[in-house]
């Protein structure tokens, strides 16, 4: 796959945001076979270093933060760890869910003996009874949602609404395999319709940084052919 120019959507003198394109890493692991990664794609456009602050798994896009120095990185690090950023998702999920909601659950990790705290707040923007038959019923039910993840856990807005029988269209992970595969084969989406919009943190008493990604061509063309689009 080839990758445009990175969409930058801040910038200053110690950090830097952009627009994360789905489907790539943004660094390497351990276990990959990837040969391109967001941070050398970025590190070579800029012409300098960069530092992850905070992580967006492969499948999913928007606000990615990232520090021009050691000294910066670990400044909103320290705010990440302490739950003093605020973020705002998209997703669109399948089933209809309530008006706004809290799942509260925690989440196992293989760093940790026991389930950590996991806290997300969930919104529905819009929901559609789409005329497709996958599975036993005539049509299928969709919502589109705004989700405010309280805490950061690995997976965490994708582990918690698959554990509510909501899960993420195209989590190939989480979700559900019958409904991926229409979107991919019938919609032209086999993407994971995560997407993180804005993050908002105060990065001195009175200065606040307001970030915010505008959602892709591949999820607002998904949005807009399951009449979910909302102004």
């Amino acid at each position: 796959m080839e990758f445009q120019p990175l969409d930058i959507i801040y910038e200053d003198s110690d950090f830097i945001a952009i627009n994360k394109p789905c489907a790539i890493m943004v660094h390497p692991t351990k276990i990959t076979e990837d040969k391109v990664f967001l941070m050398q794609i970025l590190r070579d456009q800029i012409g300098q270093r960069v530092y992850p602050v905070h992580r967006l798994d492969r499948p999913t896009s928007g606000v990615l933060l990232f520090g021009k120095h050691s000294d910066a990185a670990a400044e909103i690090s320290t705010l990440f760890r302490n739950q003093l950023v605020k973020k705002e998702y998209r997703a669109i999920v399948r089933g209809f869910m309530d008006e706004k909601g809290i799942i509260n659950h925690p989440i196992a990790n293989k760093k940790f003996a026991e389930a950590q705290r996991a806290v997300t707040l969930y919104k529905k923007l819009s929901e559609i009874n789409y005329p497709a038959a996958i599975g036993p019923y005539p049509s299928a039910r969709y919502t589109y949602l705004a989700l405010f993840p309280q805490t950061g856990r690995r997976h965490q807005l994708r582990r918690h609404l698959s554990h509510l029988r909501h899960p993420i269209i195209g989590d190939k992970r989480y979700g559900d395999l019958k409904h991926n595969k229409y979107f991919a084969e019938q919609l032209d989406s086999p993407f994971l319709l995560l997407h993180a919009l804005r993050m908002n943190f105060e990065i001195s008493p009175g200065k606040t940084i307001r970030l915010e990604a505008p959602i892709q061509a591949h999820f607002s063309s998904t949005l807009d052919q399951l009449g979910l689009n909302t102004l």
